[in-house]
């Protein structure tokens, strides 16, 4: 079997851990008592637990040290049962709270190992296959709503065990898979130094994308956070119901075709254009929805289609161009490294776009702007010069 499809299948069903629980918001929000700014809550505690994993991989140089393939298998596994464990115990914030962070942490070994397994079976195209590989993150984001849609009268902790048992599914995949044969530490390379990640970071092009890709982030993750409140505040499904289920599900789910098609695009104008292609899309989309009131639903809907196709586009980018930017040895601990900034910032955005939402309604996108304007400025190195 094609070792791409494998990661990238592997890949889809691992991260639907990621965003379980806001699928169930609606049901959370009313059992518990909550409101949208402890959504938020719930979300940035797999954020930071994302984060401190990554770190740790990052500047320990374990995502170098042991294979990829086994590092992505334990915590595949680890994450479905801090997963199942909300599912099944949690009564309250400060029950689930603790597991979320143990999602975000095991998380942490399923994304950027990913990446770094693709390159090691498929550098020569690294640009397109992480394109499926971010493709299907966006996927495995979006599949909880897609769970909870068709499960229909599924109970929400139904919903997440489901996500518990695909993560599962992955890591027995990944195992089966092992790592390829490219990135071997070369001979007489320099040792994994506790720290040595940081050297990365005085690489011009390395830096340009890391910097794209932090304006990025500002945007991503607090985008897919507000969709469901986005469809709802501006008419195009009730709160609560089946449909808003569907439509949070396409619109999230619809940047995995635009990460393959930039893959493909990608081709002909170089990573770099695409990405800086993807972060104007999404920059005009923040620009226009504060403005689309009044608008008949069926526009909001394209426009928000629009800006979910966008959003992510130019993640997979980043990632192929940062790989490409460091010394191979380095390449899971800088990708891990660059993750952990990203999903930092996204813990900013997250928390003031869940705790203003309620009062500035689809204002809260031109809080969102500044991400991908941000990016577009740091890129700007690379994206300037022909398409390599």
């Amino acid at each position: 079997m094609n070792p791409v499809f494998v990661i990238v299948l592997a890949q889809l069903f691992g991260t639907s851990l990621w965003f379980s629980a806001n699928s169930a918001a609606d049901a959370l929000v009313l059992a518990w008592g909550i409101g949208a700014a402890d959504i938020g809550t719930l979300t940035n505690a797999v954020q930071l637990g994302f984060i401190i994993g990554t770190l740790g991989f990052a500047l320990t140089g374990l995502a170098d040290r042991f294979a990829a393939s086994r590092i992505f298998a334990v915590c595949a596994l680890l994450g479905a049962g801090a997963n199942a464990a909300f599912a099944l115990w949690a009564t309250d914030l400060q029950a689930a709270v603790p597991l979320r962070f143990l999602v975000g942490l095991c998380l942490a070994g399923v994304y950027p190992l990913g990446m770094k397994l693709v390159v090691t079976w498929v550098p020569e195209r690294a640009g397109a296959a992480l394109a499926w590989l971010v493709g299907m993150l966006t996927l495995g984001t979006a599949l909880p709503h897609g769970i909870r849609f068709l499960g229909g009268g599924l109970s929400w902790p139904m919903t997440m065990l489901c996500s518990s048992a695909l993560a599962v599914v992955a890591a027995a995949m990944i195992l089966r898979l092992g790592d390829g044969p490219h990135l071997q530490r070369r001979h007489g390379a320099p040792p994994l130094r506790l720290g040595r990640v940081l050297h990365a970071f005085s690489i011009p092009a390395f830096r340009a994308s890391a910097l794209g890709y932090f304006g990025h982030q500002w945007e991503l993750y607090a985008f897919w956070t507000l969709v469901p409140v986005l469809l709802a505040g501006s008419g195009v499904a009730p709160a609560g119901s089946l449909q808003l289920a569907g439509w949070s599900f396409v619109v999230v789910g619809i940047g995995s075709l635009g990460c393959v098609l930039g893959g493909y695009w990608s081709r002909r104008i170089g990573s770099a254009r695409v990405a800086a292609s993807a972060l104007a899309g999404s920059a005009l989309c923040c620009l226009l929805f504060p403005l689309s009131a009044g608008w008949p639903a069926w526009l909001t809907l394209a426009l928000l289609l629009c800006w979910g196709f966008s959003v992510v586009a130019d993640s997979p980018h980043f990632s192929a161009l940062s790989a490409r930017a460091c010394p191979p040895e380095i390449v899971g601990s800088a990708l891990a490294f660059q993750n952990a900034i990203g999903f930092a910032i996204t813990l900013v955005s997250i928390q003031l776009g869940t705790r203003w939402i309620g009062d500035w309604g689809s204002l809260v996108a031109w809080f969102l702007l500044p991400g991908p304007l941000l990016g577009l400025l740091g890129l700007w190195p690379l994206w300037r010069r022909p398409a390599s």
